[in-house]
């Protein structure tokens, strides 16, 4: 049986050998590329990140992962964002006060935590949105973040074309913000799949299982 070929994305952030490591774990062939034909053609899109909102977002707009990033979602193939390559995908960042737009395929701002003590290091439990396929097997599981900067609040302008966004939240120190997102095939998580053990693994089982 041939295994599923996904591309992680090189655009100059993220743990992109850990990232390669943990699809090969799972079970697919992982492509580090920065082509664009490569990343629209494989079967699944990986878009690591990790730093400064506008630092990932120059980025990517340097290897015209936006444009590949929408090709894939006009074209139903799917993408998952890691950590900063989440925060991307929204529609702008804030860090510093300064604005910076993002890509604009799920709705909400990039601000920082609005708790005591930042980044929010460690594991922590979430809570699985409706319908979830993202946790299937491991809804009740830990996962590893590190981030002090993340989405407090969620709102659709209008009604999706596709069913309705399944959205993982969890909470930290008092301030809740987005874990997760399913929107058809875009996935994504603030949380490091790569670093979250045996239950890490699994998600990254379940998204190959929509290649």
């Amino acid at each position: 049986m041939t295994r599923p070929r996904v591309a992680v994305l090189d655009y100059g952030s993220g743990n992109l050998r850990s990232a390669v490591r943990a699809i090969e774990r799972a079970g697919a062939e992982a492509i580090l590329t920065s082509d664009a034909t490569t990343a629209v053609e494989a079967d699944g899109l990986l878009v690591p990140g990790v730093g400064a909102f506008e630092a990932c977002m120059r980025g990517l707009v340097g290897v015209d992962g936006v444009r590949i990033v929408e090709r894939r979602l006009i074209a139903n193939r799917p993408v998952l964002g890691i950590c900063v390559g989440m925060q991307i995908l929204f529609a702008e960042g804030i860090e510093h006060g300064v604005r910076t737009e993002g890509c604009g395929e799920l709705p909400g701002i990039v601000e920082r935590l609005q708790a005591p003590i930042v980044p929010h290091m460690g594991w922590n439990t979430v809570e699985p949105g409706d319908g979830s396929r993202m946790f299937a097997g491991i809804e009740d599981e830990r996962f590893y973040f590190v981030h002090s900067y993340g989405v407090r609040d969620w709102v659709l302008d209008q009604p999706p074309a596709m069913p309705d966004p399944a959205v993982t939240w969890t909470e930290y120190a008092g301030d809740r913000f987005v874990a997760a997102a399913e929107h058809g095939p875009l996935w994504a998580t603030q949380f490091h799949p790569e670093k979250s053990g045996d239950a890490g693994s699994q998600l990254l089982k379940n998204w190959l299982a929509t290649l």
